[in-house]
């Protein structure tokens, strides 16, 4: 795979002449990198970067999300500091898709600021400059996030790989490159012809917009023949149900929501919501591709985002750097700061650590350092007090950093300056705005939905109420009607469905 530029690529693809379909491409570990860092981007990123594309982005009513946080006043937000949060999410895996060529997100990188008295105790982070820290030290102190890059990103140095068009990823030897040919149909290698790709930023956006909606994105993005599907209402009513099962009488984190319903459509009109239930929809921002991936059940999504998140769960462990980089990549973490209190997805925040002028997630890769350092008689500390020297970070809640109540840590997104409970209309497809009579009248009207046909339902959110929503945000347009009302049509799937 020979460069072309700073940040582009060139791909050899073997393609079927008779389709006009791309069987599979080989490539090393750059293209490799790039596919797999999909699994670790917010689905705010997504929403972020996908208008800039030809290629239209239609999956579910994540998008209607994203716009009712751009459109909402921000003093409906504790701190303005919060609706950035949600409209520009950081990647747990930031500063090693930083290193990807070609990369598609050139947002201003986080930056790390470390209390000046860190080495007396427990260690302090802000992504700000802020100042004054609790014990009295400053947290002025730049530092830069240390990755492996030896070798590649999340795949091994030199490793060479097969993508099918479904992005399966497999290595390339016989028997694996033969089921591609059979899965497409080829059975003469004569119809088959090489061809080079340049692959850049836009392509790889593309490509990954492509997944989301479509089971061949490396034929839809390079060869440019067919048009992009959008993702249709056949998935309304399927299985969505989370891969995680949890205790349904299990108290913690309950919350409850008001449904307006409608009796003969059997569809959620509109809900009544608090701050509570807003917080959980807006937080499905911050969610990483490949936990929303990792909860869905087999063939729930028209793309095939599942095959790639399939390949690495299934790749040898020879191909992939370290067990650290393959959980990035199959459970992903949230950065630090970004959870909140009561929060029902069960999302896991990731740890920074920090030894010896050293800040990491990867605890393993501080201690290597300082094994080697040691070796090279670069360091005077012993292999045993080296490793307890590595010390965890307490991040400090960048959702309050300007705010001087400590008791409003660790809480949600919302929380503005009104002294009374607020309450939101969110409709089916998850546009939330400031309750309103008026606007749940016009919501009525335009579902031709009389008065006399709807009927009030009180729901209770659990974890597994709240990871069944997450689901059917990404992959429906009629979320709160398939999460707490529609039963799955588990029967009943469309042919293209079938895995």
């Amino acid at each position: 795979m020979a460069e072309t530029s700073a940040n582009t690529i060139s791909v050899k693809a073997l393609v079927d002449k008779a389709s006009n379909q791309i069987i599979f491409i080989e490539s090393d570990n750059d293209f490799i990198d790039v596919l797999f860092s999909f699994l670790t981007i917010p689905m705010g990123t997504i929403m972020r970067l996908a208008p800039n594309q030809s290629v239209p982005l239609e999956i579910g009513c994540i998008k209607n999300l994203y716009s009712s946080v751009t459109n909402m006043d921000v003093k409906h937000f504790r701190t303005e500091a919060c609706r950035d949060m949600l409209l520009c999410p950081r990647n747990v895996a930031e500063s090693q898709c930083r290193n990807l060529k070609p990369k598609i997100d050139n947002g201003e990188p986080t930056q790390y600021f470390l209390c000046s008295r860190n080495y007396r105790g427990e260690c302090k982070l802000s992504y700000n400059k802020i100042g004054s820290c609790d014990c009295g030290g400053s947290i002025t102190e730049e530092k830069n996030l240390l990755v492996s890059l030896d070798g590649g990103i999340f795949v091994k140095g030199l490793a060479r790989l097969i993508i099918g068009d479904n992005l399966q990823v497999m290595p390339p030897l016989t028997l694996e490159g033969l089921s591609v040919f059979t899965e497409l149909g080829v059975r003469n290698g004569n119809t088959t012809e090489e061809l080079t790709f340049n692959v850049g930023s836009d392509e790889v956006l593309n490509l990954l917009i492509c997944s989301l909606v479509s089971r061949t994105p490396l034929t839809e993005t390079l060869l440019k023949n067919k048009p992009i599907r959008k993702l249709s209402n056949d998935n309304q009513g399927i299985n969505i149900e989370p891969q995680i099962v949890v205790d349904a009488t299990d108290p913690e984190g309950n919350l409850s929501i008001k449904l307006i319903v409608s009796k003969s459509k059997k569809m959620v009109c509109y809900a009544e919501v608090g701050e509570d239930f807003v917080n959980l929809l807006f937080s499905f921002l911050t969610i990483p591709l490949g936990f929303v991936v990792k909860q869905m059940r087999d063939c729930a999504l028209k793309g095939c985002i599942n095959q790639l998140f399939k390949s690495v769960q299934d790749l040898d462990d020879c191909y992939l750097k370290s067990d650290y980089h393959k959980e990035m990549l199959l459970s992903p973490k949230l950065v630090p700061g970004f959870c909140y209190e009561n929060h029902l997805l069960g999302t896991e925040e990731a740890t920074y650590y920090y030894a010896l002028g050293m800040l990491s997630t990867d605890k393993t890769l501080i201690a290597s350092r300082i094994s080697a350092a040691k070796k090279t008689r670069r360091s005077y500390y012993g292999e045993e007090s080296a490793q307890t020297s590595i010390k965890s970070v307490t991040v400090m809640d960048p959702k309050s950093h300007n705010n001087q109540d400590k008791s409003a840590e660790g809480q949600g997104f919302l929380g503005g300056q009104a002294m009374f409970t607020v309450m939101f209309t969110v409709t089916d497809n998850l546009i939330i705005r400031p309750i309103s009579l008026m606007f749940g009248l016009s919501l009525l009207n335009e579902l031709k939905v009389p008065l006399t046909d709807i009927e009030v339902k009180i729901v209770h959110v659990r974890r597994e109420e709240a990871l069944r929503l997450l689901v059917a945000s990404f992959v429906c347009d009629s979320a709160l009607t398939n999460a707490f009302i529609r039963e799955p049509k588990q029967n009943k799937k469309p042919k293209q469905e079938q895995c």
